[in-house]
């Protein structure tokens, strides 16, 4: 590899890193200032995100569970692990780290973001975390197959297992009418809400019931790295559902595809307001069917797609 390739990778590597942790909170702000609105209250500013986290970071780091170190590993692995996807995503232009990985990489990587919300719950030890880590473990399950399913399409329709290959609009590259695709694209959009761990899906978490579950042992700057972390996934799946099922427009110069992509996020996170500000919360039975239901479906499609439709 050139030293030219290498810093290439390099920047646009970290300009989604960067994009991603500037980018995370004003996201989150907007859909706070959203929901209020909707919700016909004022709502707090856009910037309060970047406020709390400010504020949270700045707080004594105090350990209370049972397993300290683990409460730091799981901290540190839940931002660490979104960071690392972002590498891995295209925003706008090709994914930076292409040639490093591949759809396998990514699909574990994406469990890495589950399994240290599990960690926490577990080394916090709390009858409320416990109950919340239950309640995740069994989303992990049911849920997280659903995206490796629209991955797994993806590379059966390229023959591939490439991410810039995959994360390109593949799902529709069957031979004939792409089913699958279009399958997929209706249960990730059922799904997506999920996926982002919001209203009527924050089961694992749910303030007024468990007192956010896995969470409830934290605070200072170890439940600022959950809170960011959490942020990011909201970009983070909606970047992937954009290069997986919204991909037009990402060949055209980068001074178009960028404010392009954005866009699609933006509106992708405006869907996300809308459904958690006019929804109740499920309960745990009730997402598990609906859970299982998708998982269904999402098989369907798979065979559809190594069927070549």
């Amino acid at each position: 590899m050139s030293v030219m390739t290498f810093l290439k990778i390099f920047a646009g590597g970290l300009a989604n890193v960067l994009a991603v942790l500037l980018l995370a909170p004003l996201f989150e702000g907007i859909l706070r200032k959203v929901t209020a609105v909707i919700q016909s209250r004022q709502g707090p500013p856009l910037w309060q995100p970047y406020f709390d986290l400010l504020k949270l970071l700045g707080k004594e780091d105090i350990e209370s569970g049972e397993s300290p170190w683990m409460q730091r590993l799981a901290a540190y692995l839940s931002l660490g692990a979104v960071l690392t996807v972002a590498w891995m995503v295209p925003m706008g232009y090709a994914p930076p780290l292409s040639p490093a990985g591949d759809a396998i990489l990514l699909i574990y990587l994406l469990g890495l973001c589950a399994i240290s919300t599990l960690l926490a719950g577990l080394a916090a030890g709390s009858t409320y975390s416990l109950l919340g880590i239950s309640r995740e473990m069994m989303t992990v399950i049911t849920l997280e197959p659903l995206f490796a399913v629209a991955l797994v399409i993806g590379a059966v329709h390229t023959g591939t297992l490439r991410l810039e290959a995959v994360l390109s609009g593949s799902v529709y590259a069957a031979a004939g009418f792409p089913w699958s695709g279009i399958l997929m694209l209706g249960i990730m959009l059922l799904s997506f809400q999920a996926f982002v761990q919001r209203v009527p899906f924050d089961i694992s978490e749910a303030e007024t019931e468990i007192m956010e579950g896995p969470l409830v042992e934290y605070s200072g700057p170890k439940l600022a790295l959950f809170k960011y972390a959490q942020m990011a996934k909201l970009v983070l799946y909606g970047a992937l559902f954009v290069a997986l099922f919204v991909p037009w427009g990402a060949g055209l110069p980068w001074y178009c595809s960028v404010p392009l992509f954005w866009l699609k996020v933006g509106v992708l996170v405006l869907l996300v307001t809308l459904v958690a500000a006019t929804h109740a919360r499920y309960r745990i039975d009730q997402a598990l069917r609906y859970y299982v239901i998708l998982l269904g479906v999402a098989l369907v499609a798979l065979v559809l797609a190594s069927n070549g439709y």
